[in-house]
């Protein structure tokens, strides 16, 4: 039999969501036409891939045994688009948060597919990405997507691809840099620094004041060296970084816990014009995230901000995280 890729790229998206709106925005599709491609691929197969029990959706054995060969029949079909369309530009991926160090997870996805033709390019923020996409200057961006002083433009498509657990980091001669860990209330006797205007820092911004904590901001973001320098010099500040950052050893990054704060990572593109590339590397970040546990989220255990939990992550390999009473408050 011959199988129509729409209707099973409609099946993954379900799969994954379990959720039928939220899968139909993630392929820009109506619920109703999402909901009649899945009919039809079970009519051809002949099984039913879903239960629906009132507002609940859950995956038939069926459903089971065909997803995982679904995902590999949509990486094949991609890989074939990549190559019969491939031309000399590369994938232009526009990159944010420089300080946070998001090469490190690109290289990671990149490692995976390292045929896949993509040319970093580093930003300022996420409004500089939003008019480059605007003007066609770029493919796709990759670093924070928060919220700004208007909605995203229309036409614009993002989806969360990793969430980072966030470490406490401090000069060794620091009061709290033999912790094993910390909580973020432990903070609250020290000095939150960070090399950039507040209105700027939107995660930072949010975690203050949601823990209570006082911060000191400003000056020029001049790099990770620079960065690292002045906590060694000043034993009263402390700061923060993604808990997988290599730091040196007169450097301390102390895992934060009860709750781990997570820095999002997301991916944003035009929803039309797409780079021929742009879908293999959503299926890389998906699978990537997958094996590595990226979007794992528990709110007894983890906190992000209010607006990210509200907003639509859209992702590729798991359920949005759940809106944690913390994250309401």
């Amino acid at each position: 039999m011959d199988l129509d890729l729409a209707q099973v790229r409609a099946f993954v998206a379900t799969a994954e969501q379990l959720h039928f709106g939220r899968a139909a925005g993630e392929l820009f599709l109506t619920q109703q036409a999402l909901s009649k491609r899945i009919a039809r691929l079970e009519d051809v197969l002949g099984v039913r891939l879903f239960d629906r029990t009132g507002h609940s959706v859950r995956l038939t054995a069926a459903g089971e045994r065909f997803l995982e060969p679904a995902r590999r029949a949509l990486a094949a079909a991609d890989d074939a688009i990549v190559a019969a369309r491939r031309d000399d530009r590369p994938l232009r991926l526009d990159v944010w948060g420089h300080l946070f160090d998001p090469m490190r997870t690109i290289r990671r996805v990149v490692a995976r597919r390292p045929d896949l033709p993509i040319e970093p390019n580093l930003k300022r923020g996420l409004s500089e990405v939003v008019t480059a996409l605007r003007r066609g200057d770029g493919d796709a961006g990759f670093g924070r997507v928060h919220a700004l002083d208007e909605p995203l433009p229309d036409g614009l498509a993002h989806r969360l691809v990793r969430l980072a657990p966030m470490a406490a980091v401090m000069g060794a001669a620091h009061p709290l840099a033999g912790a094993a860990a910390l909580r973020p209330a432990d903070l609250a006797g020290t000095t939150v620094w960070f090399p950039a205007e507040i209105g700027r820092l939107d995660f930072l911004d949010r975690f203050l004041a949601e823990f209570g904590l006082s911060g000191e901001f400003g000056g020029v973001n001049l790099g990770l060296d620079y960065f690292l320098d002045h906590l060694r010099e000043e034993p009263g500040h402390v700061s923060l970084l993604p808990a997988d950052v290599a730091v040196p050893a007169d450097v301390r990054s102390v895992p934060l816990t009860d709750p781990v704060p997570l820095y999002s990572w997301s991916l944003i593109w035009r929803a039309r014009e797409q780079h021929p590339v742009l879908r293999a590397l959503l299926a890389e970040f998906a699978a990537a995230a997958r094996e590595h546990g990226w979007l794992d989220y528990d709110p007894a255990l983890h906190w992000l901000p209010a607006t990210e939990l509200d907003a639509r992550p859209l992702s590729a390999a798991g359920r949005p995280p759940r809106t944690s009473r913390r994250a309401r408050a």
